[in-house]
């Protein structure tokens, strides 16, 4: 993977994949640029350059303690710079909420894609010390109590699928990723109502979502596509309980950035 070095000194590693107009995507929650494989392969078969990156303490990237949802900012800032100076956003989950901050904070973005931004607007918002109990879960040697309750408290998934997936193979891969829990808390509860400044972006937005989805995140995706002037909202049926599907996300992006 190649490095960029964010603002505050925090080194950034991204990756290509493809020639053409360059799309970056920004993972969600508890994932890494490996994840966006499938989908930096389809956008690259649709004739774009896709940009995979770790989010800082994630991956082969590196962290800065403390770090707040402007760090974040600049991490994709610095990505898109390094990638050409201005790019198209896919972001998925707290990317897509990160996605749009960024371009409410002048980051070049020529086109955003949201894929189903977990955003409450004020309704059944996590407990507002979430954040500092996963800090101290991480500083206490407990990453994956961290984990655990993150997913039950900060996505509210039910506790049989939390257990479910404490048991399985792939949660040992999720450990790592505990302090950027913290920082995924913090962004999604920063924009959870989103500001007149992230609803008056410049960039045309494209707001994604599944037939089949949480239902939290439907009312999520509606909403915000009817509150940005403009907004075109798109249902995905390939894409599923949260996970988009590459080649019909790739699809939607070929059909509106030609």
């Amino acid at each position: 993977m190649n490095t960029v070095t964010s603002a505050d000194g925090t080194a950034i590693a991204y990756d290509k994949t493809g020639e053409g107009p360059v799309i970056v995507i920004v993972n969600g929650a508890m994932s890494t640029a490996a994840d966006a494989a499938g989908l930096a392969g389809a956008l690259a078969d649709a004739g774009f350059r896709a940009i995979t990156w770790d989010r800082r303490a994630r991956g082969a990237s590196g962290d800065a303690r403390d770090s707040t949802p402007e760090r974040e900012v600049e991490d994709l800032a610095a990505v898109i710079s390094a990638s050409g100076g201005e790019a198209a956003v896919l972001g998925h989950s707290s990317g897509a909420v990160l996605a749009l901050f960024a371009a409410s904070r002048a980051v070049p973005v020529r086109a955003l894609f949201l894929s189903e931004p977990p955003l409450r607007f004020g309704v059944d918002e996590p407990a507002d010390d979430l954040a500092e109990r996963l800090q101290a879960l991480v500083d206490g040697g407990q990453p994956d109590e961290a984990i655990v309750t993150f997913q039950l408290e900060g996505v509210g998934l039910p506790r049989e699928m939390v257990d479910g997936m404490r048991a399985s193979d792939q949660f040992a891969a999720l450990v790592p990723l505990a302090q950027s829990t913290v920082y995924d808390t913090n962004l999604v509860r920063f924009a959870s109502t989103p500001s007149p400044e992230m609803l008056s972006v410049a960039a045309p937005v494209t707001v994604l979502r599944g037939a089949q989805t949480f239902p939290m995140l439907v009312t999520a995706a509606d909403r915000l596509a009817d509150e940005i002037d403009g907004a075109e909202l798109v249902v995905v049926p390939e894409s599923v309980m949260h996970r988009p599907d590459p080649d019909a996300t790739a699809r939607v992006v070929k059909e509106r950035l030609g």
